[in-house]
Formats: structure tokens, sequence, C-alpha cells
């Protein structure tokens, strides 16, 4: 999906960044966010792609900037006027000044926070109570921010509240984190009236030229959440997931391959079952029947 679409006026847009998943081109002073049905675990891109994944991607934040607009503005200019080849799966967008943090708000105990918890009995330096098990929710929210390594270069570290200021300043750490938080509050709310529970999330926050903070990137999916199925919650072990954790699972079946490039195939099966946990998440969480 590397190669030069064109702009509104038939000129080629130059590719300026391929991520893990996402395509980032210049158009003029807007960007074009290209999502792609790539799938990455462990920071590794594996080689099958999951069909229609970067347009359930792209539908689903575009439905959630919507119902978060009154939280905090975000990136968005159109999804509509964008090059013909790339409809569906891509929005145009304003330019933002990334900030260089990874801002994350846990309500539930999962993945490396489980781990970290096991090993500090804290999460990014915030205590919390002993006697938590796999699944456990937490007693509120907390924000747990990461370092954000390139791709490439490793993993993303897990940073505390005094490294995020250090990084920004006071005011803006406390802006990141109050953000955060608020986003996943309301996240959970809309998700709890659906049947899902949203064990945490990522989001990508920048700066406008007017000095606005703006969420970017992508909002509330499978692959920026870990979502489960409410009826089915039970601390203790692994739940079912809607997101693509399922896919990691899978992987750690996987005796021949240390988490490294190159990523092993993704078998059908996976793939298909990959695919309809993305479309269940998207038309629970919107009431739309995916097309």
């Amino acid at each position: 999906m590397a190669h030069a679409g064109r702009s509104r006026e038939g000129e080629h847009v130059e590719l300026l960044h391929s991520g893990k998943v996402r395509d980032v081109y210049a158009d003029g002073d807007d960007l074009l966010l290209v999502t792609s049905d790539r799938i990455s675990i462990y920071d590794v891109i594996l080689p099958t792609p999951i069909p229609d994944k970067g347009k359930i991607l792209t539908q689903l934040s575009l439905w959630w900037f919507e119902q978060l607009s009154d939280v905090i503005p975000n990136h968005v200019i159109s999804s509509t006027d964008v090059p013909s080849e790339w409809a569906g799966r891509a929005i145009r967008c304003e330019r933002l000044d990334m900030v260089m943090v990874e801002c994350i708000a846990r309500g539930y105990l999962a993945g490396s926070g489980l781990k970290e918890y096991e090993r500090d009995g804290a999460v990014s330096g915030v205590a919390l109570p002993p006697g938590l098990i796999e699944g456990s929710q937490l007693p509120e929210p907390i924000y747990t921010p990461t370092t954000k390594a390139a791709v490439g270069e490793g993993h993303d570290e897990f940073m505390t509240f005094a490294d995020v200021q250090a990084k920004v300043g006071d005011d803006a750490a406390e802006e990141l984190r109050n953000v955060t938080l608020e986003v996943y509050r309301r996240g959970q709310e809309v998700a709890a009236t659906k049947g899902i529970i949203i064990a945490d999330t990522k989001i990508e926050l920048g700066i406008a030229k007017d000095g606005t903070l703006k969420l970017g990137d992508e909002l509330l999916t499978p692959d920026s959440s870990r979502f489960w199925a409410a009826d089915e919650w039970k601390p203790g072990g692994t739940q079912r997931y809607l997101d693509k954790q399922f896919l990691r699972d899978w992987s750690g079946s996987l005796t021949e391959w240390d988490r490294t490039d190159p990523g092993p195939e993704i078998p059908e099966e996976v793939v298909a079952a990959t695919r309809n946990r993305y479309i269940e998440v998207y038309e629970r969480l919107t009431g739309e029947s995916w097309k």
C-alpha cells in the first residue's frame, strides 16, 4: 500500500511514513492517514493481512471521534475527501505535532500491566492493592503511559507520571493524564451499554497549529484497546477477547517463533476468527451491520 495515490487536484501525494498498520501521506497542508489490512503483534508486522481490517478500524475510529467530540477535539478534516482507491480506509486530517508519550488508561488488569503488577505491585509507578488477579477490575482507572518506540526500535517501556512531567512539563503532563482518563471513562460508559468491557486503551495526542490538544491516529479500536464480552468476564484467567489479543494468544502456541522479524504466516481459520472479532466489536458498538 506504499504507492502514491492522487490528491483531489489529481496530483500525486507523497508518502511520509509507513507504520506497522498506517501509511501517512502529505497532500498539501493536510495529511492522508491510510489504514492498511496489516496486523502487528509484539511490534512485528505479520506477513498475512486481515481482510477489511483497515476499513473497520477507520470507520470505528470515525464513530468514536464523533461520540467523544465534546471531550476533546480530533484531527479529522474529512472521511470522504480522499483518493478513491482508499475510500473507506483513509481520513483526511490536519497535521499535529504528536506528543512523544503513549497515553494509556487501564481499568482492568491484563497484558503488560498484569506482568508489571505481579513484579512490582504497581503499574507505571501507580501502586495497586494486593491480591488482584488477571482480569481484575481496578479500584479506579489509572494512567499508565509508556515511551513511544519507533518501528523496529524495540518495545515501549512504562513511564511514571514523574517521567512524563520531565518530558513535557507539569501542566502538559496533567492535561495528558486528565484527557486520557476522561476518554477512557466515556468510552467505557458507552461500551458498557453494548455489553462490552474496555479493559484498557491507548490514545495518540498531538498539538494543532493553534496550540489545541487534539486526538490523532485511531480511537478505541480493537488494535488500540482490549475489548471483552461483559457477560463472559470472569477474573482469574484469559477473557474472551474481541480484539487482536486473540492473535497474540495464538502466536503464544508457536514454539518456533521468538517474537522477532520475520513474523509467522497466519493460518486461514485464525485470519477468519480475527476478522470476525473485529466485525463483532464494530457491530456491537455502532449498532450497524458491517457491509
